[in-house]
């Protein structure tokens, strides 16, 4: 992972001078790569109040961080843009990942910022709205019959060939860099204070990744203290490894067999940060909860209605999650909740058509 002087950036990086700085993730320039930003303006989302939704399950201080309003319509926005100007900086002259969808749209809206050539790997029923965007910003997409997982070894295995620059989760360290400033931007929001509780939907799971280096860094340079919000992990039913790892005291997350859901972006059979996801549970005191793709669409549905919010699949599943832990007890009802969505749901008309025929 990379490291910075958080001594030194203490000293420039302060909330007076947060203020002054433009509304991007890029205000954030100390703990950021230090190169020319690749950038379309990611970053700094709204934090929403969602207040009819969280008085139906008893949630006073319910609260939306909605990333489908970055670039590309998710917040692979972040990652990529801290990836592909590291990867510029250091004349990379092709850049390639594997892809459930999102990530390959935002690969190639950055890379094409760039002025490098990207291959976006994909499974054959990504949905169409996701190959479309990879295309229209000259990406040459390849379609596997497969999982993402399948894609990953197909670039692993065709990069050193080709000359392609890899940055797939986890293979380099910068798309990191990119997801922890949604820890930072949430300090800022909540008027330098954490929430008691983050539900976060997990595939890759580098937002959690990046979340918890982000509380690190903040705590060095006397941000906060040693409090931290309860980490839950939201993943589907028919994908569930982290959840499974979890419940059964394990550090790591064994493959999923026959990984199946509605939420694209939660297809991920085997993540390769899973002990990182894990550790950061268990050390947050947090918990890991699954959904069916039943309870997704629904809620997905009535995010939508009950507060205007048109989410990925993703972002219904922590809605269900909330709900969940809510009825348990695991949440109380003055707690401070933020679920993120990670996605905007005009990508995801074949799973909204089922939504709305549904219910």
């Amino acid at each position: 992972m990379a490291r910075y002087d958080l001594k030194t950036a203490a000293k420039t990086l302060t909330r007076e001078v947060l203020h002054l700085r433009p509304a991007t993730m890029w205000r954030y320039a100390e703990v950021l790569p230090s190169c020319e930003p690749v950038s379309l303006g990611e970053g700094m989302t709204p934090v929403l109040h969602a207040r009819r939704l969280g008085k139906s399950f008893g949630l006073e201080n319910l609260y939306i961080k909605d990333e489908g309003l970055n670039p590309t319509g998710s917040f692979k926005a972040r990652g990529l843009s801290a990836a592909v100007s590291r990867a510029k900086d250091l004349g990379a002259k092709a850049l390639a990942t594997p892809t459930a969808g999102n990530a390959g749209g935002a690969l190639a809206a950055y890379a094409a910022q760039a002025g490098i050539p990207s291959v976006i790997v994909m499974p054959a029923d990504t949905p169409l709205a996701n190959e479309m965007e990879c295309r229209a910003f000259g990406a040459d997409v390849r379609k596997l019959d497969g999982l993402i997982s399948d894609c990953g070894k197909y670039v692993a295995e065709n990069k050193e060939k080709n000359g392609w620059f890899e940055v797939t989760t986890l293979k380099e360290p910068y798309r990191i860099e990119g997801k922890k400033t949604m820890a930072y931007e949430l300090w800022e929001q909540f008027d330098g204070k954490l929430p008691d509780v983050i539900i976060y939907p997990t595939g890759g799971g580098v937002g959690m990744i990046g979340m918890w280096k982000g509380f690190q860094e903040m705590e060095a340079m006397g941000w906060i203290g040693r409090e931290r919000p309860r980490m839950v992990t939201v993943q589907s039913a028919g994908c569930a490894p982290i959840v499974a790892a979890f419940e059964k005291g394990e550090t790591s997350a064994p493959m999923w067999p026959n990984a199946a859901t509605i939420a694209s972006g939660l297809r991920v059979p085997k993540a390769i940060g899973d002990f990182l996801i894990l550790q950061a549970i268990r050390e947050s005191k947090g918990t890991a909860v699954d959904a069916s793709d039943e309870d997704i669409l629904a809620t997905t549905k009535e995010l939508a209605a009950k507060e205007g919010i048109f989410a990925a699949p993703e972002g219904g599943a922590t809605v269900v999650a909330a709900r969940k832990l809510a009825e348990k007890g695991w949440i109380k009802p003055n707690d401070v909740v933020v679920l993120f969505n990670t996605g905007c749901g005009y990508k995801y008309t074949e799973a909204w058509q089922k939504a709305l025929k549904a219910h």
